[in-house]
């Protein structure tokens, strides 16, 4: 008898900036790393013959959990992968959900029926995991493997050794960040010990703990956001009225504020697409992200300029959406750093920047006091 424990990858920048993460090979955040160190210890005197990931760099890293501790060579295995999502890949999950509402039901509670350009089916998907699975479970009979893989491959696994139709896949639920699984492989037959069990992660280290999209049976996040072009000329009112309410947040005053500078920096940054945005949730604009692309281009980095969510919208957990976009506009440039300025009063702010990654490197004098110049690695 073989046993299989097969593990999801930690947090990674899909999940956290809730954007479509099947091929696209997005990096570990800072709490999955936290994940990673939990699941170590989980698997420290665990007996473990031979490690497998998928060839994802979130799978990758993920697997160090159990080199830690276990002198195993690491394998990679291609056949583990996630589904590929064809167009929809690193697209916002908001995105997807204006312009595909149907397939992502589909994708949801019933992935047979789901197709979109350049995807691959569900079904292919659990045909290549389960004999990855199978295979790597033969190879290594009468031994303890473990395999490192993502949740809707996983989640197809689960499907088929269970005898779960697509239409009934609301009856498997989603798995955490690093959840196990574990299998036994005898005479052929898979057999489930037990499933996506995060026991190892506590309330502040769990990524589903502070989401609630896995727990509907659409699969669907209303708190998912998008992005879209903001029009200078015709949005400047809301435009002005934004960044007002982010000055006053940031200094508590509005002495200082020079609209009418703002705006001509804003249409300079329009020009560069994705770099003048307001965030939209449903049919609400809530915010604006506001990025400078050639101010640090010579030195790698993208400026943010505004990173802003109205007063409603704050405090809720969006905000990581609003950096995951930044993200996303600085990488298509090669720019492999985020800077951005955090008034030395606003302890709230530099928290969440913190909370995210970003690093303090200097500290500038602004207009009202003392800014705290921020920065964010992005390989």
């Amino acid at each position: 008898m073989t046993r299989i424990y097969i593990i999801r990858h930690a947090e990674a920048e899909g999940n956290l900036f809730r954007r479509v993460q099947g091929w696209h090979d997005g990096k570990i955040t800072p709490r999955g790393m936290r994940q990673i160190a939990a699941l170590a210890e989980r698997f420290r005197d665990i007996h473990i013959d031979a490690l497998y990931s998928s060839d994802l760099s979130r799978t990758v890293t993920t697997a160090t959990a159990i080199t830690k501790y276990h002198a195993l060579r690491l394998d990679l295995e291609p056949q583990l992968r996630e589904v590929c999502m064809g167009v929809w890949e690193n697209m916002t999950w908001g995105d997807v959900e204006k312009l595909w509402p149907e397939q992502l039901a589909n994708f949801s509670s019933d992935p047979d029926n789901w197709h979109t350009e350049g995807s691959e089916s569900f079904q292919h998907l659990g045909d290549r995991v389960l004999e990855a699975v199978l295979r790597l479970g033969k190879k290594h009979d009468g031994q303890t493997i473990a395999l490192v893989s993502h949740g809707m491959a996983i989640r197809s696994l689960h499907c088929r050794v269970l005898g779960v139709p697509s239409r009934e896949v609301d009856s498997i639920p989603h798995g955490d960040n690093t959840c196990v699984s574990l299998y036994e492989l005898e005479n052929g037959e898979l057999r489930p010990v037990f499933r996506n069990d995060n026991s190892h992660l506590d309330a502040e280290t769990s990524t589903f703990a502070r989401q609630t999209w896995w727990k509907k049976k659409t699969g669907a996040d209303k708190n998912n956001l998008r992005f879209e072009p903001l029009d200078i000329d015709k949005e400047r009112d809301y435009y002005e009225q934004c960044y007002a309410d982010a000055w006053r947040a940031a200094h508590g005053t509005l002495a200082g504020f020079d609209p009418n500078a703002y705006v001509l920096n804003a249409k300079n940054h329009a020009s560069e697409p994705g770099c003048l945005v307001k965030v939209c949730s449903g049919s609400e604009d809530i915010g604006i992200v506001e990025l400078d692309v050639q101010r640090g281009a010579a030195d790698g980095y993208c400026w943010i300029s505004l990173c802003y969510l109205d007063g409603a919208h704050r405090h809720l957990g969006y905000g990581a959406q609003l950096i995951g976009h930044a993200v996303t506009v600085a990488r298509e440039r090669g720019l492999w750093r985020l800077q951005l300025h955090v008034a030395e009063c606003n302890s709230a702010a530099a928290g969440f920047y913190e909370h995210l990654g970003f690093r303090e490197i200097d500290t500038n004098m602004g207009v009202l006091g003392l800014l705290r110049r921020m920065e964010l690695i992005v390989p």
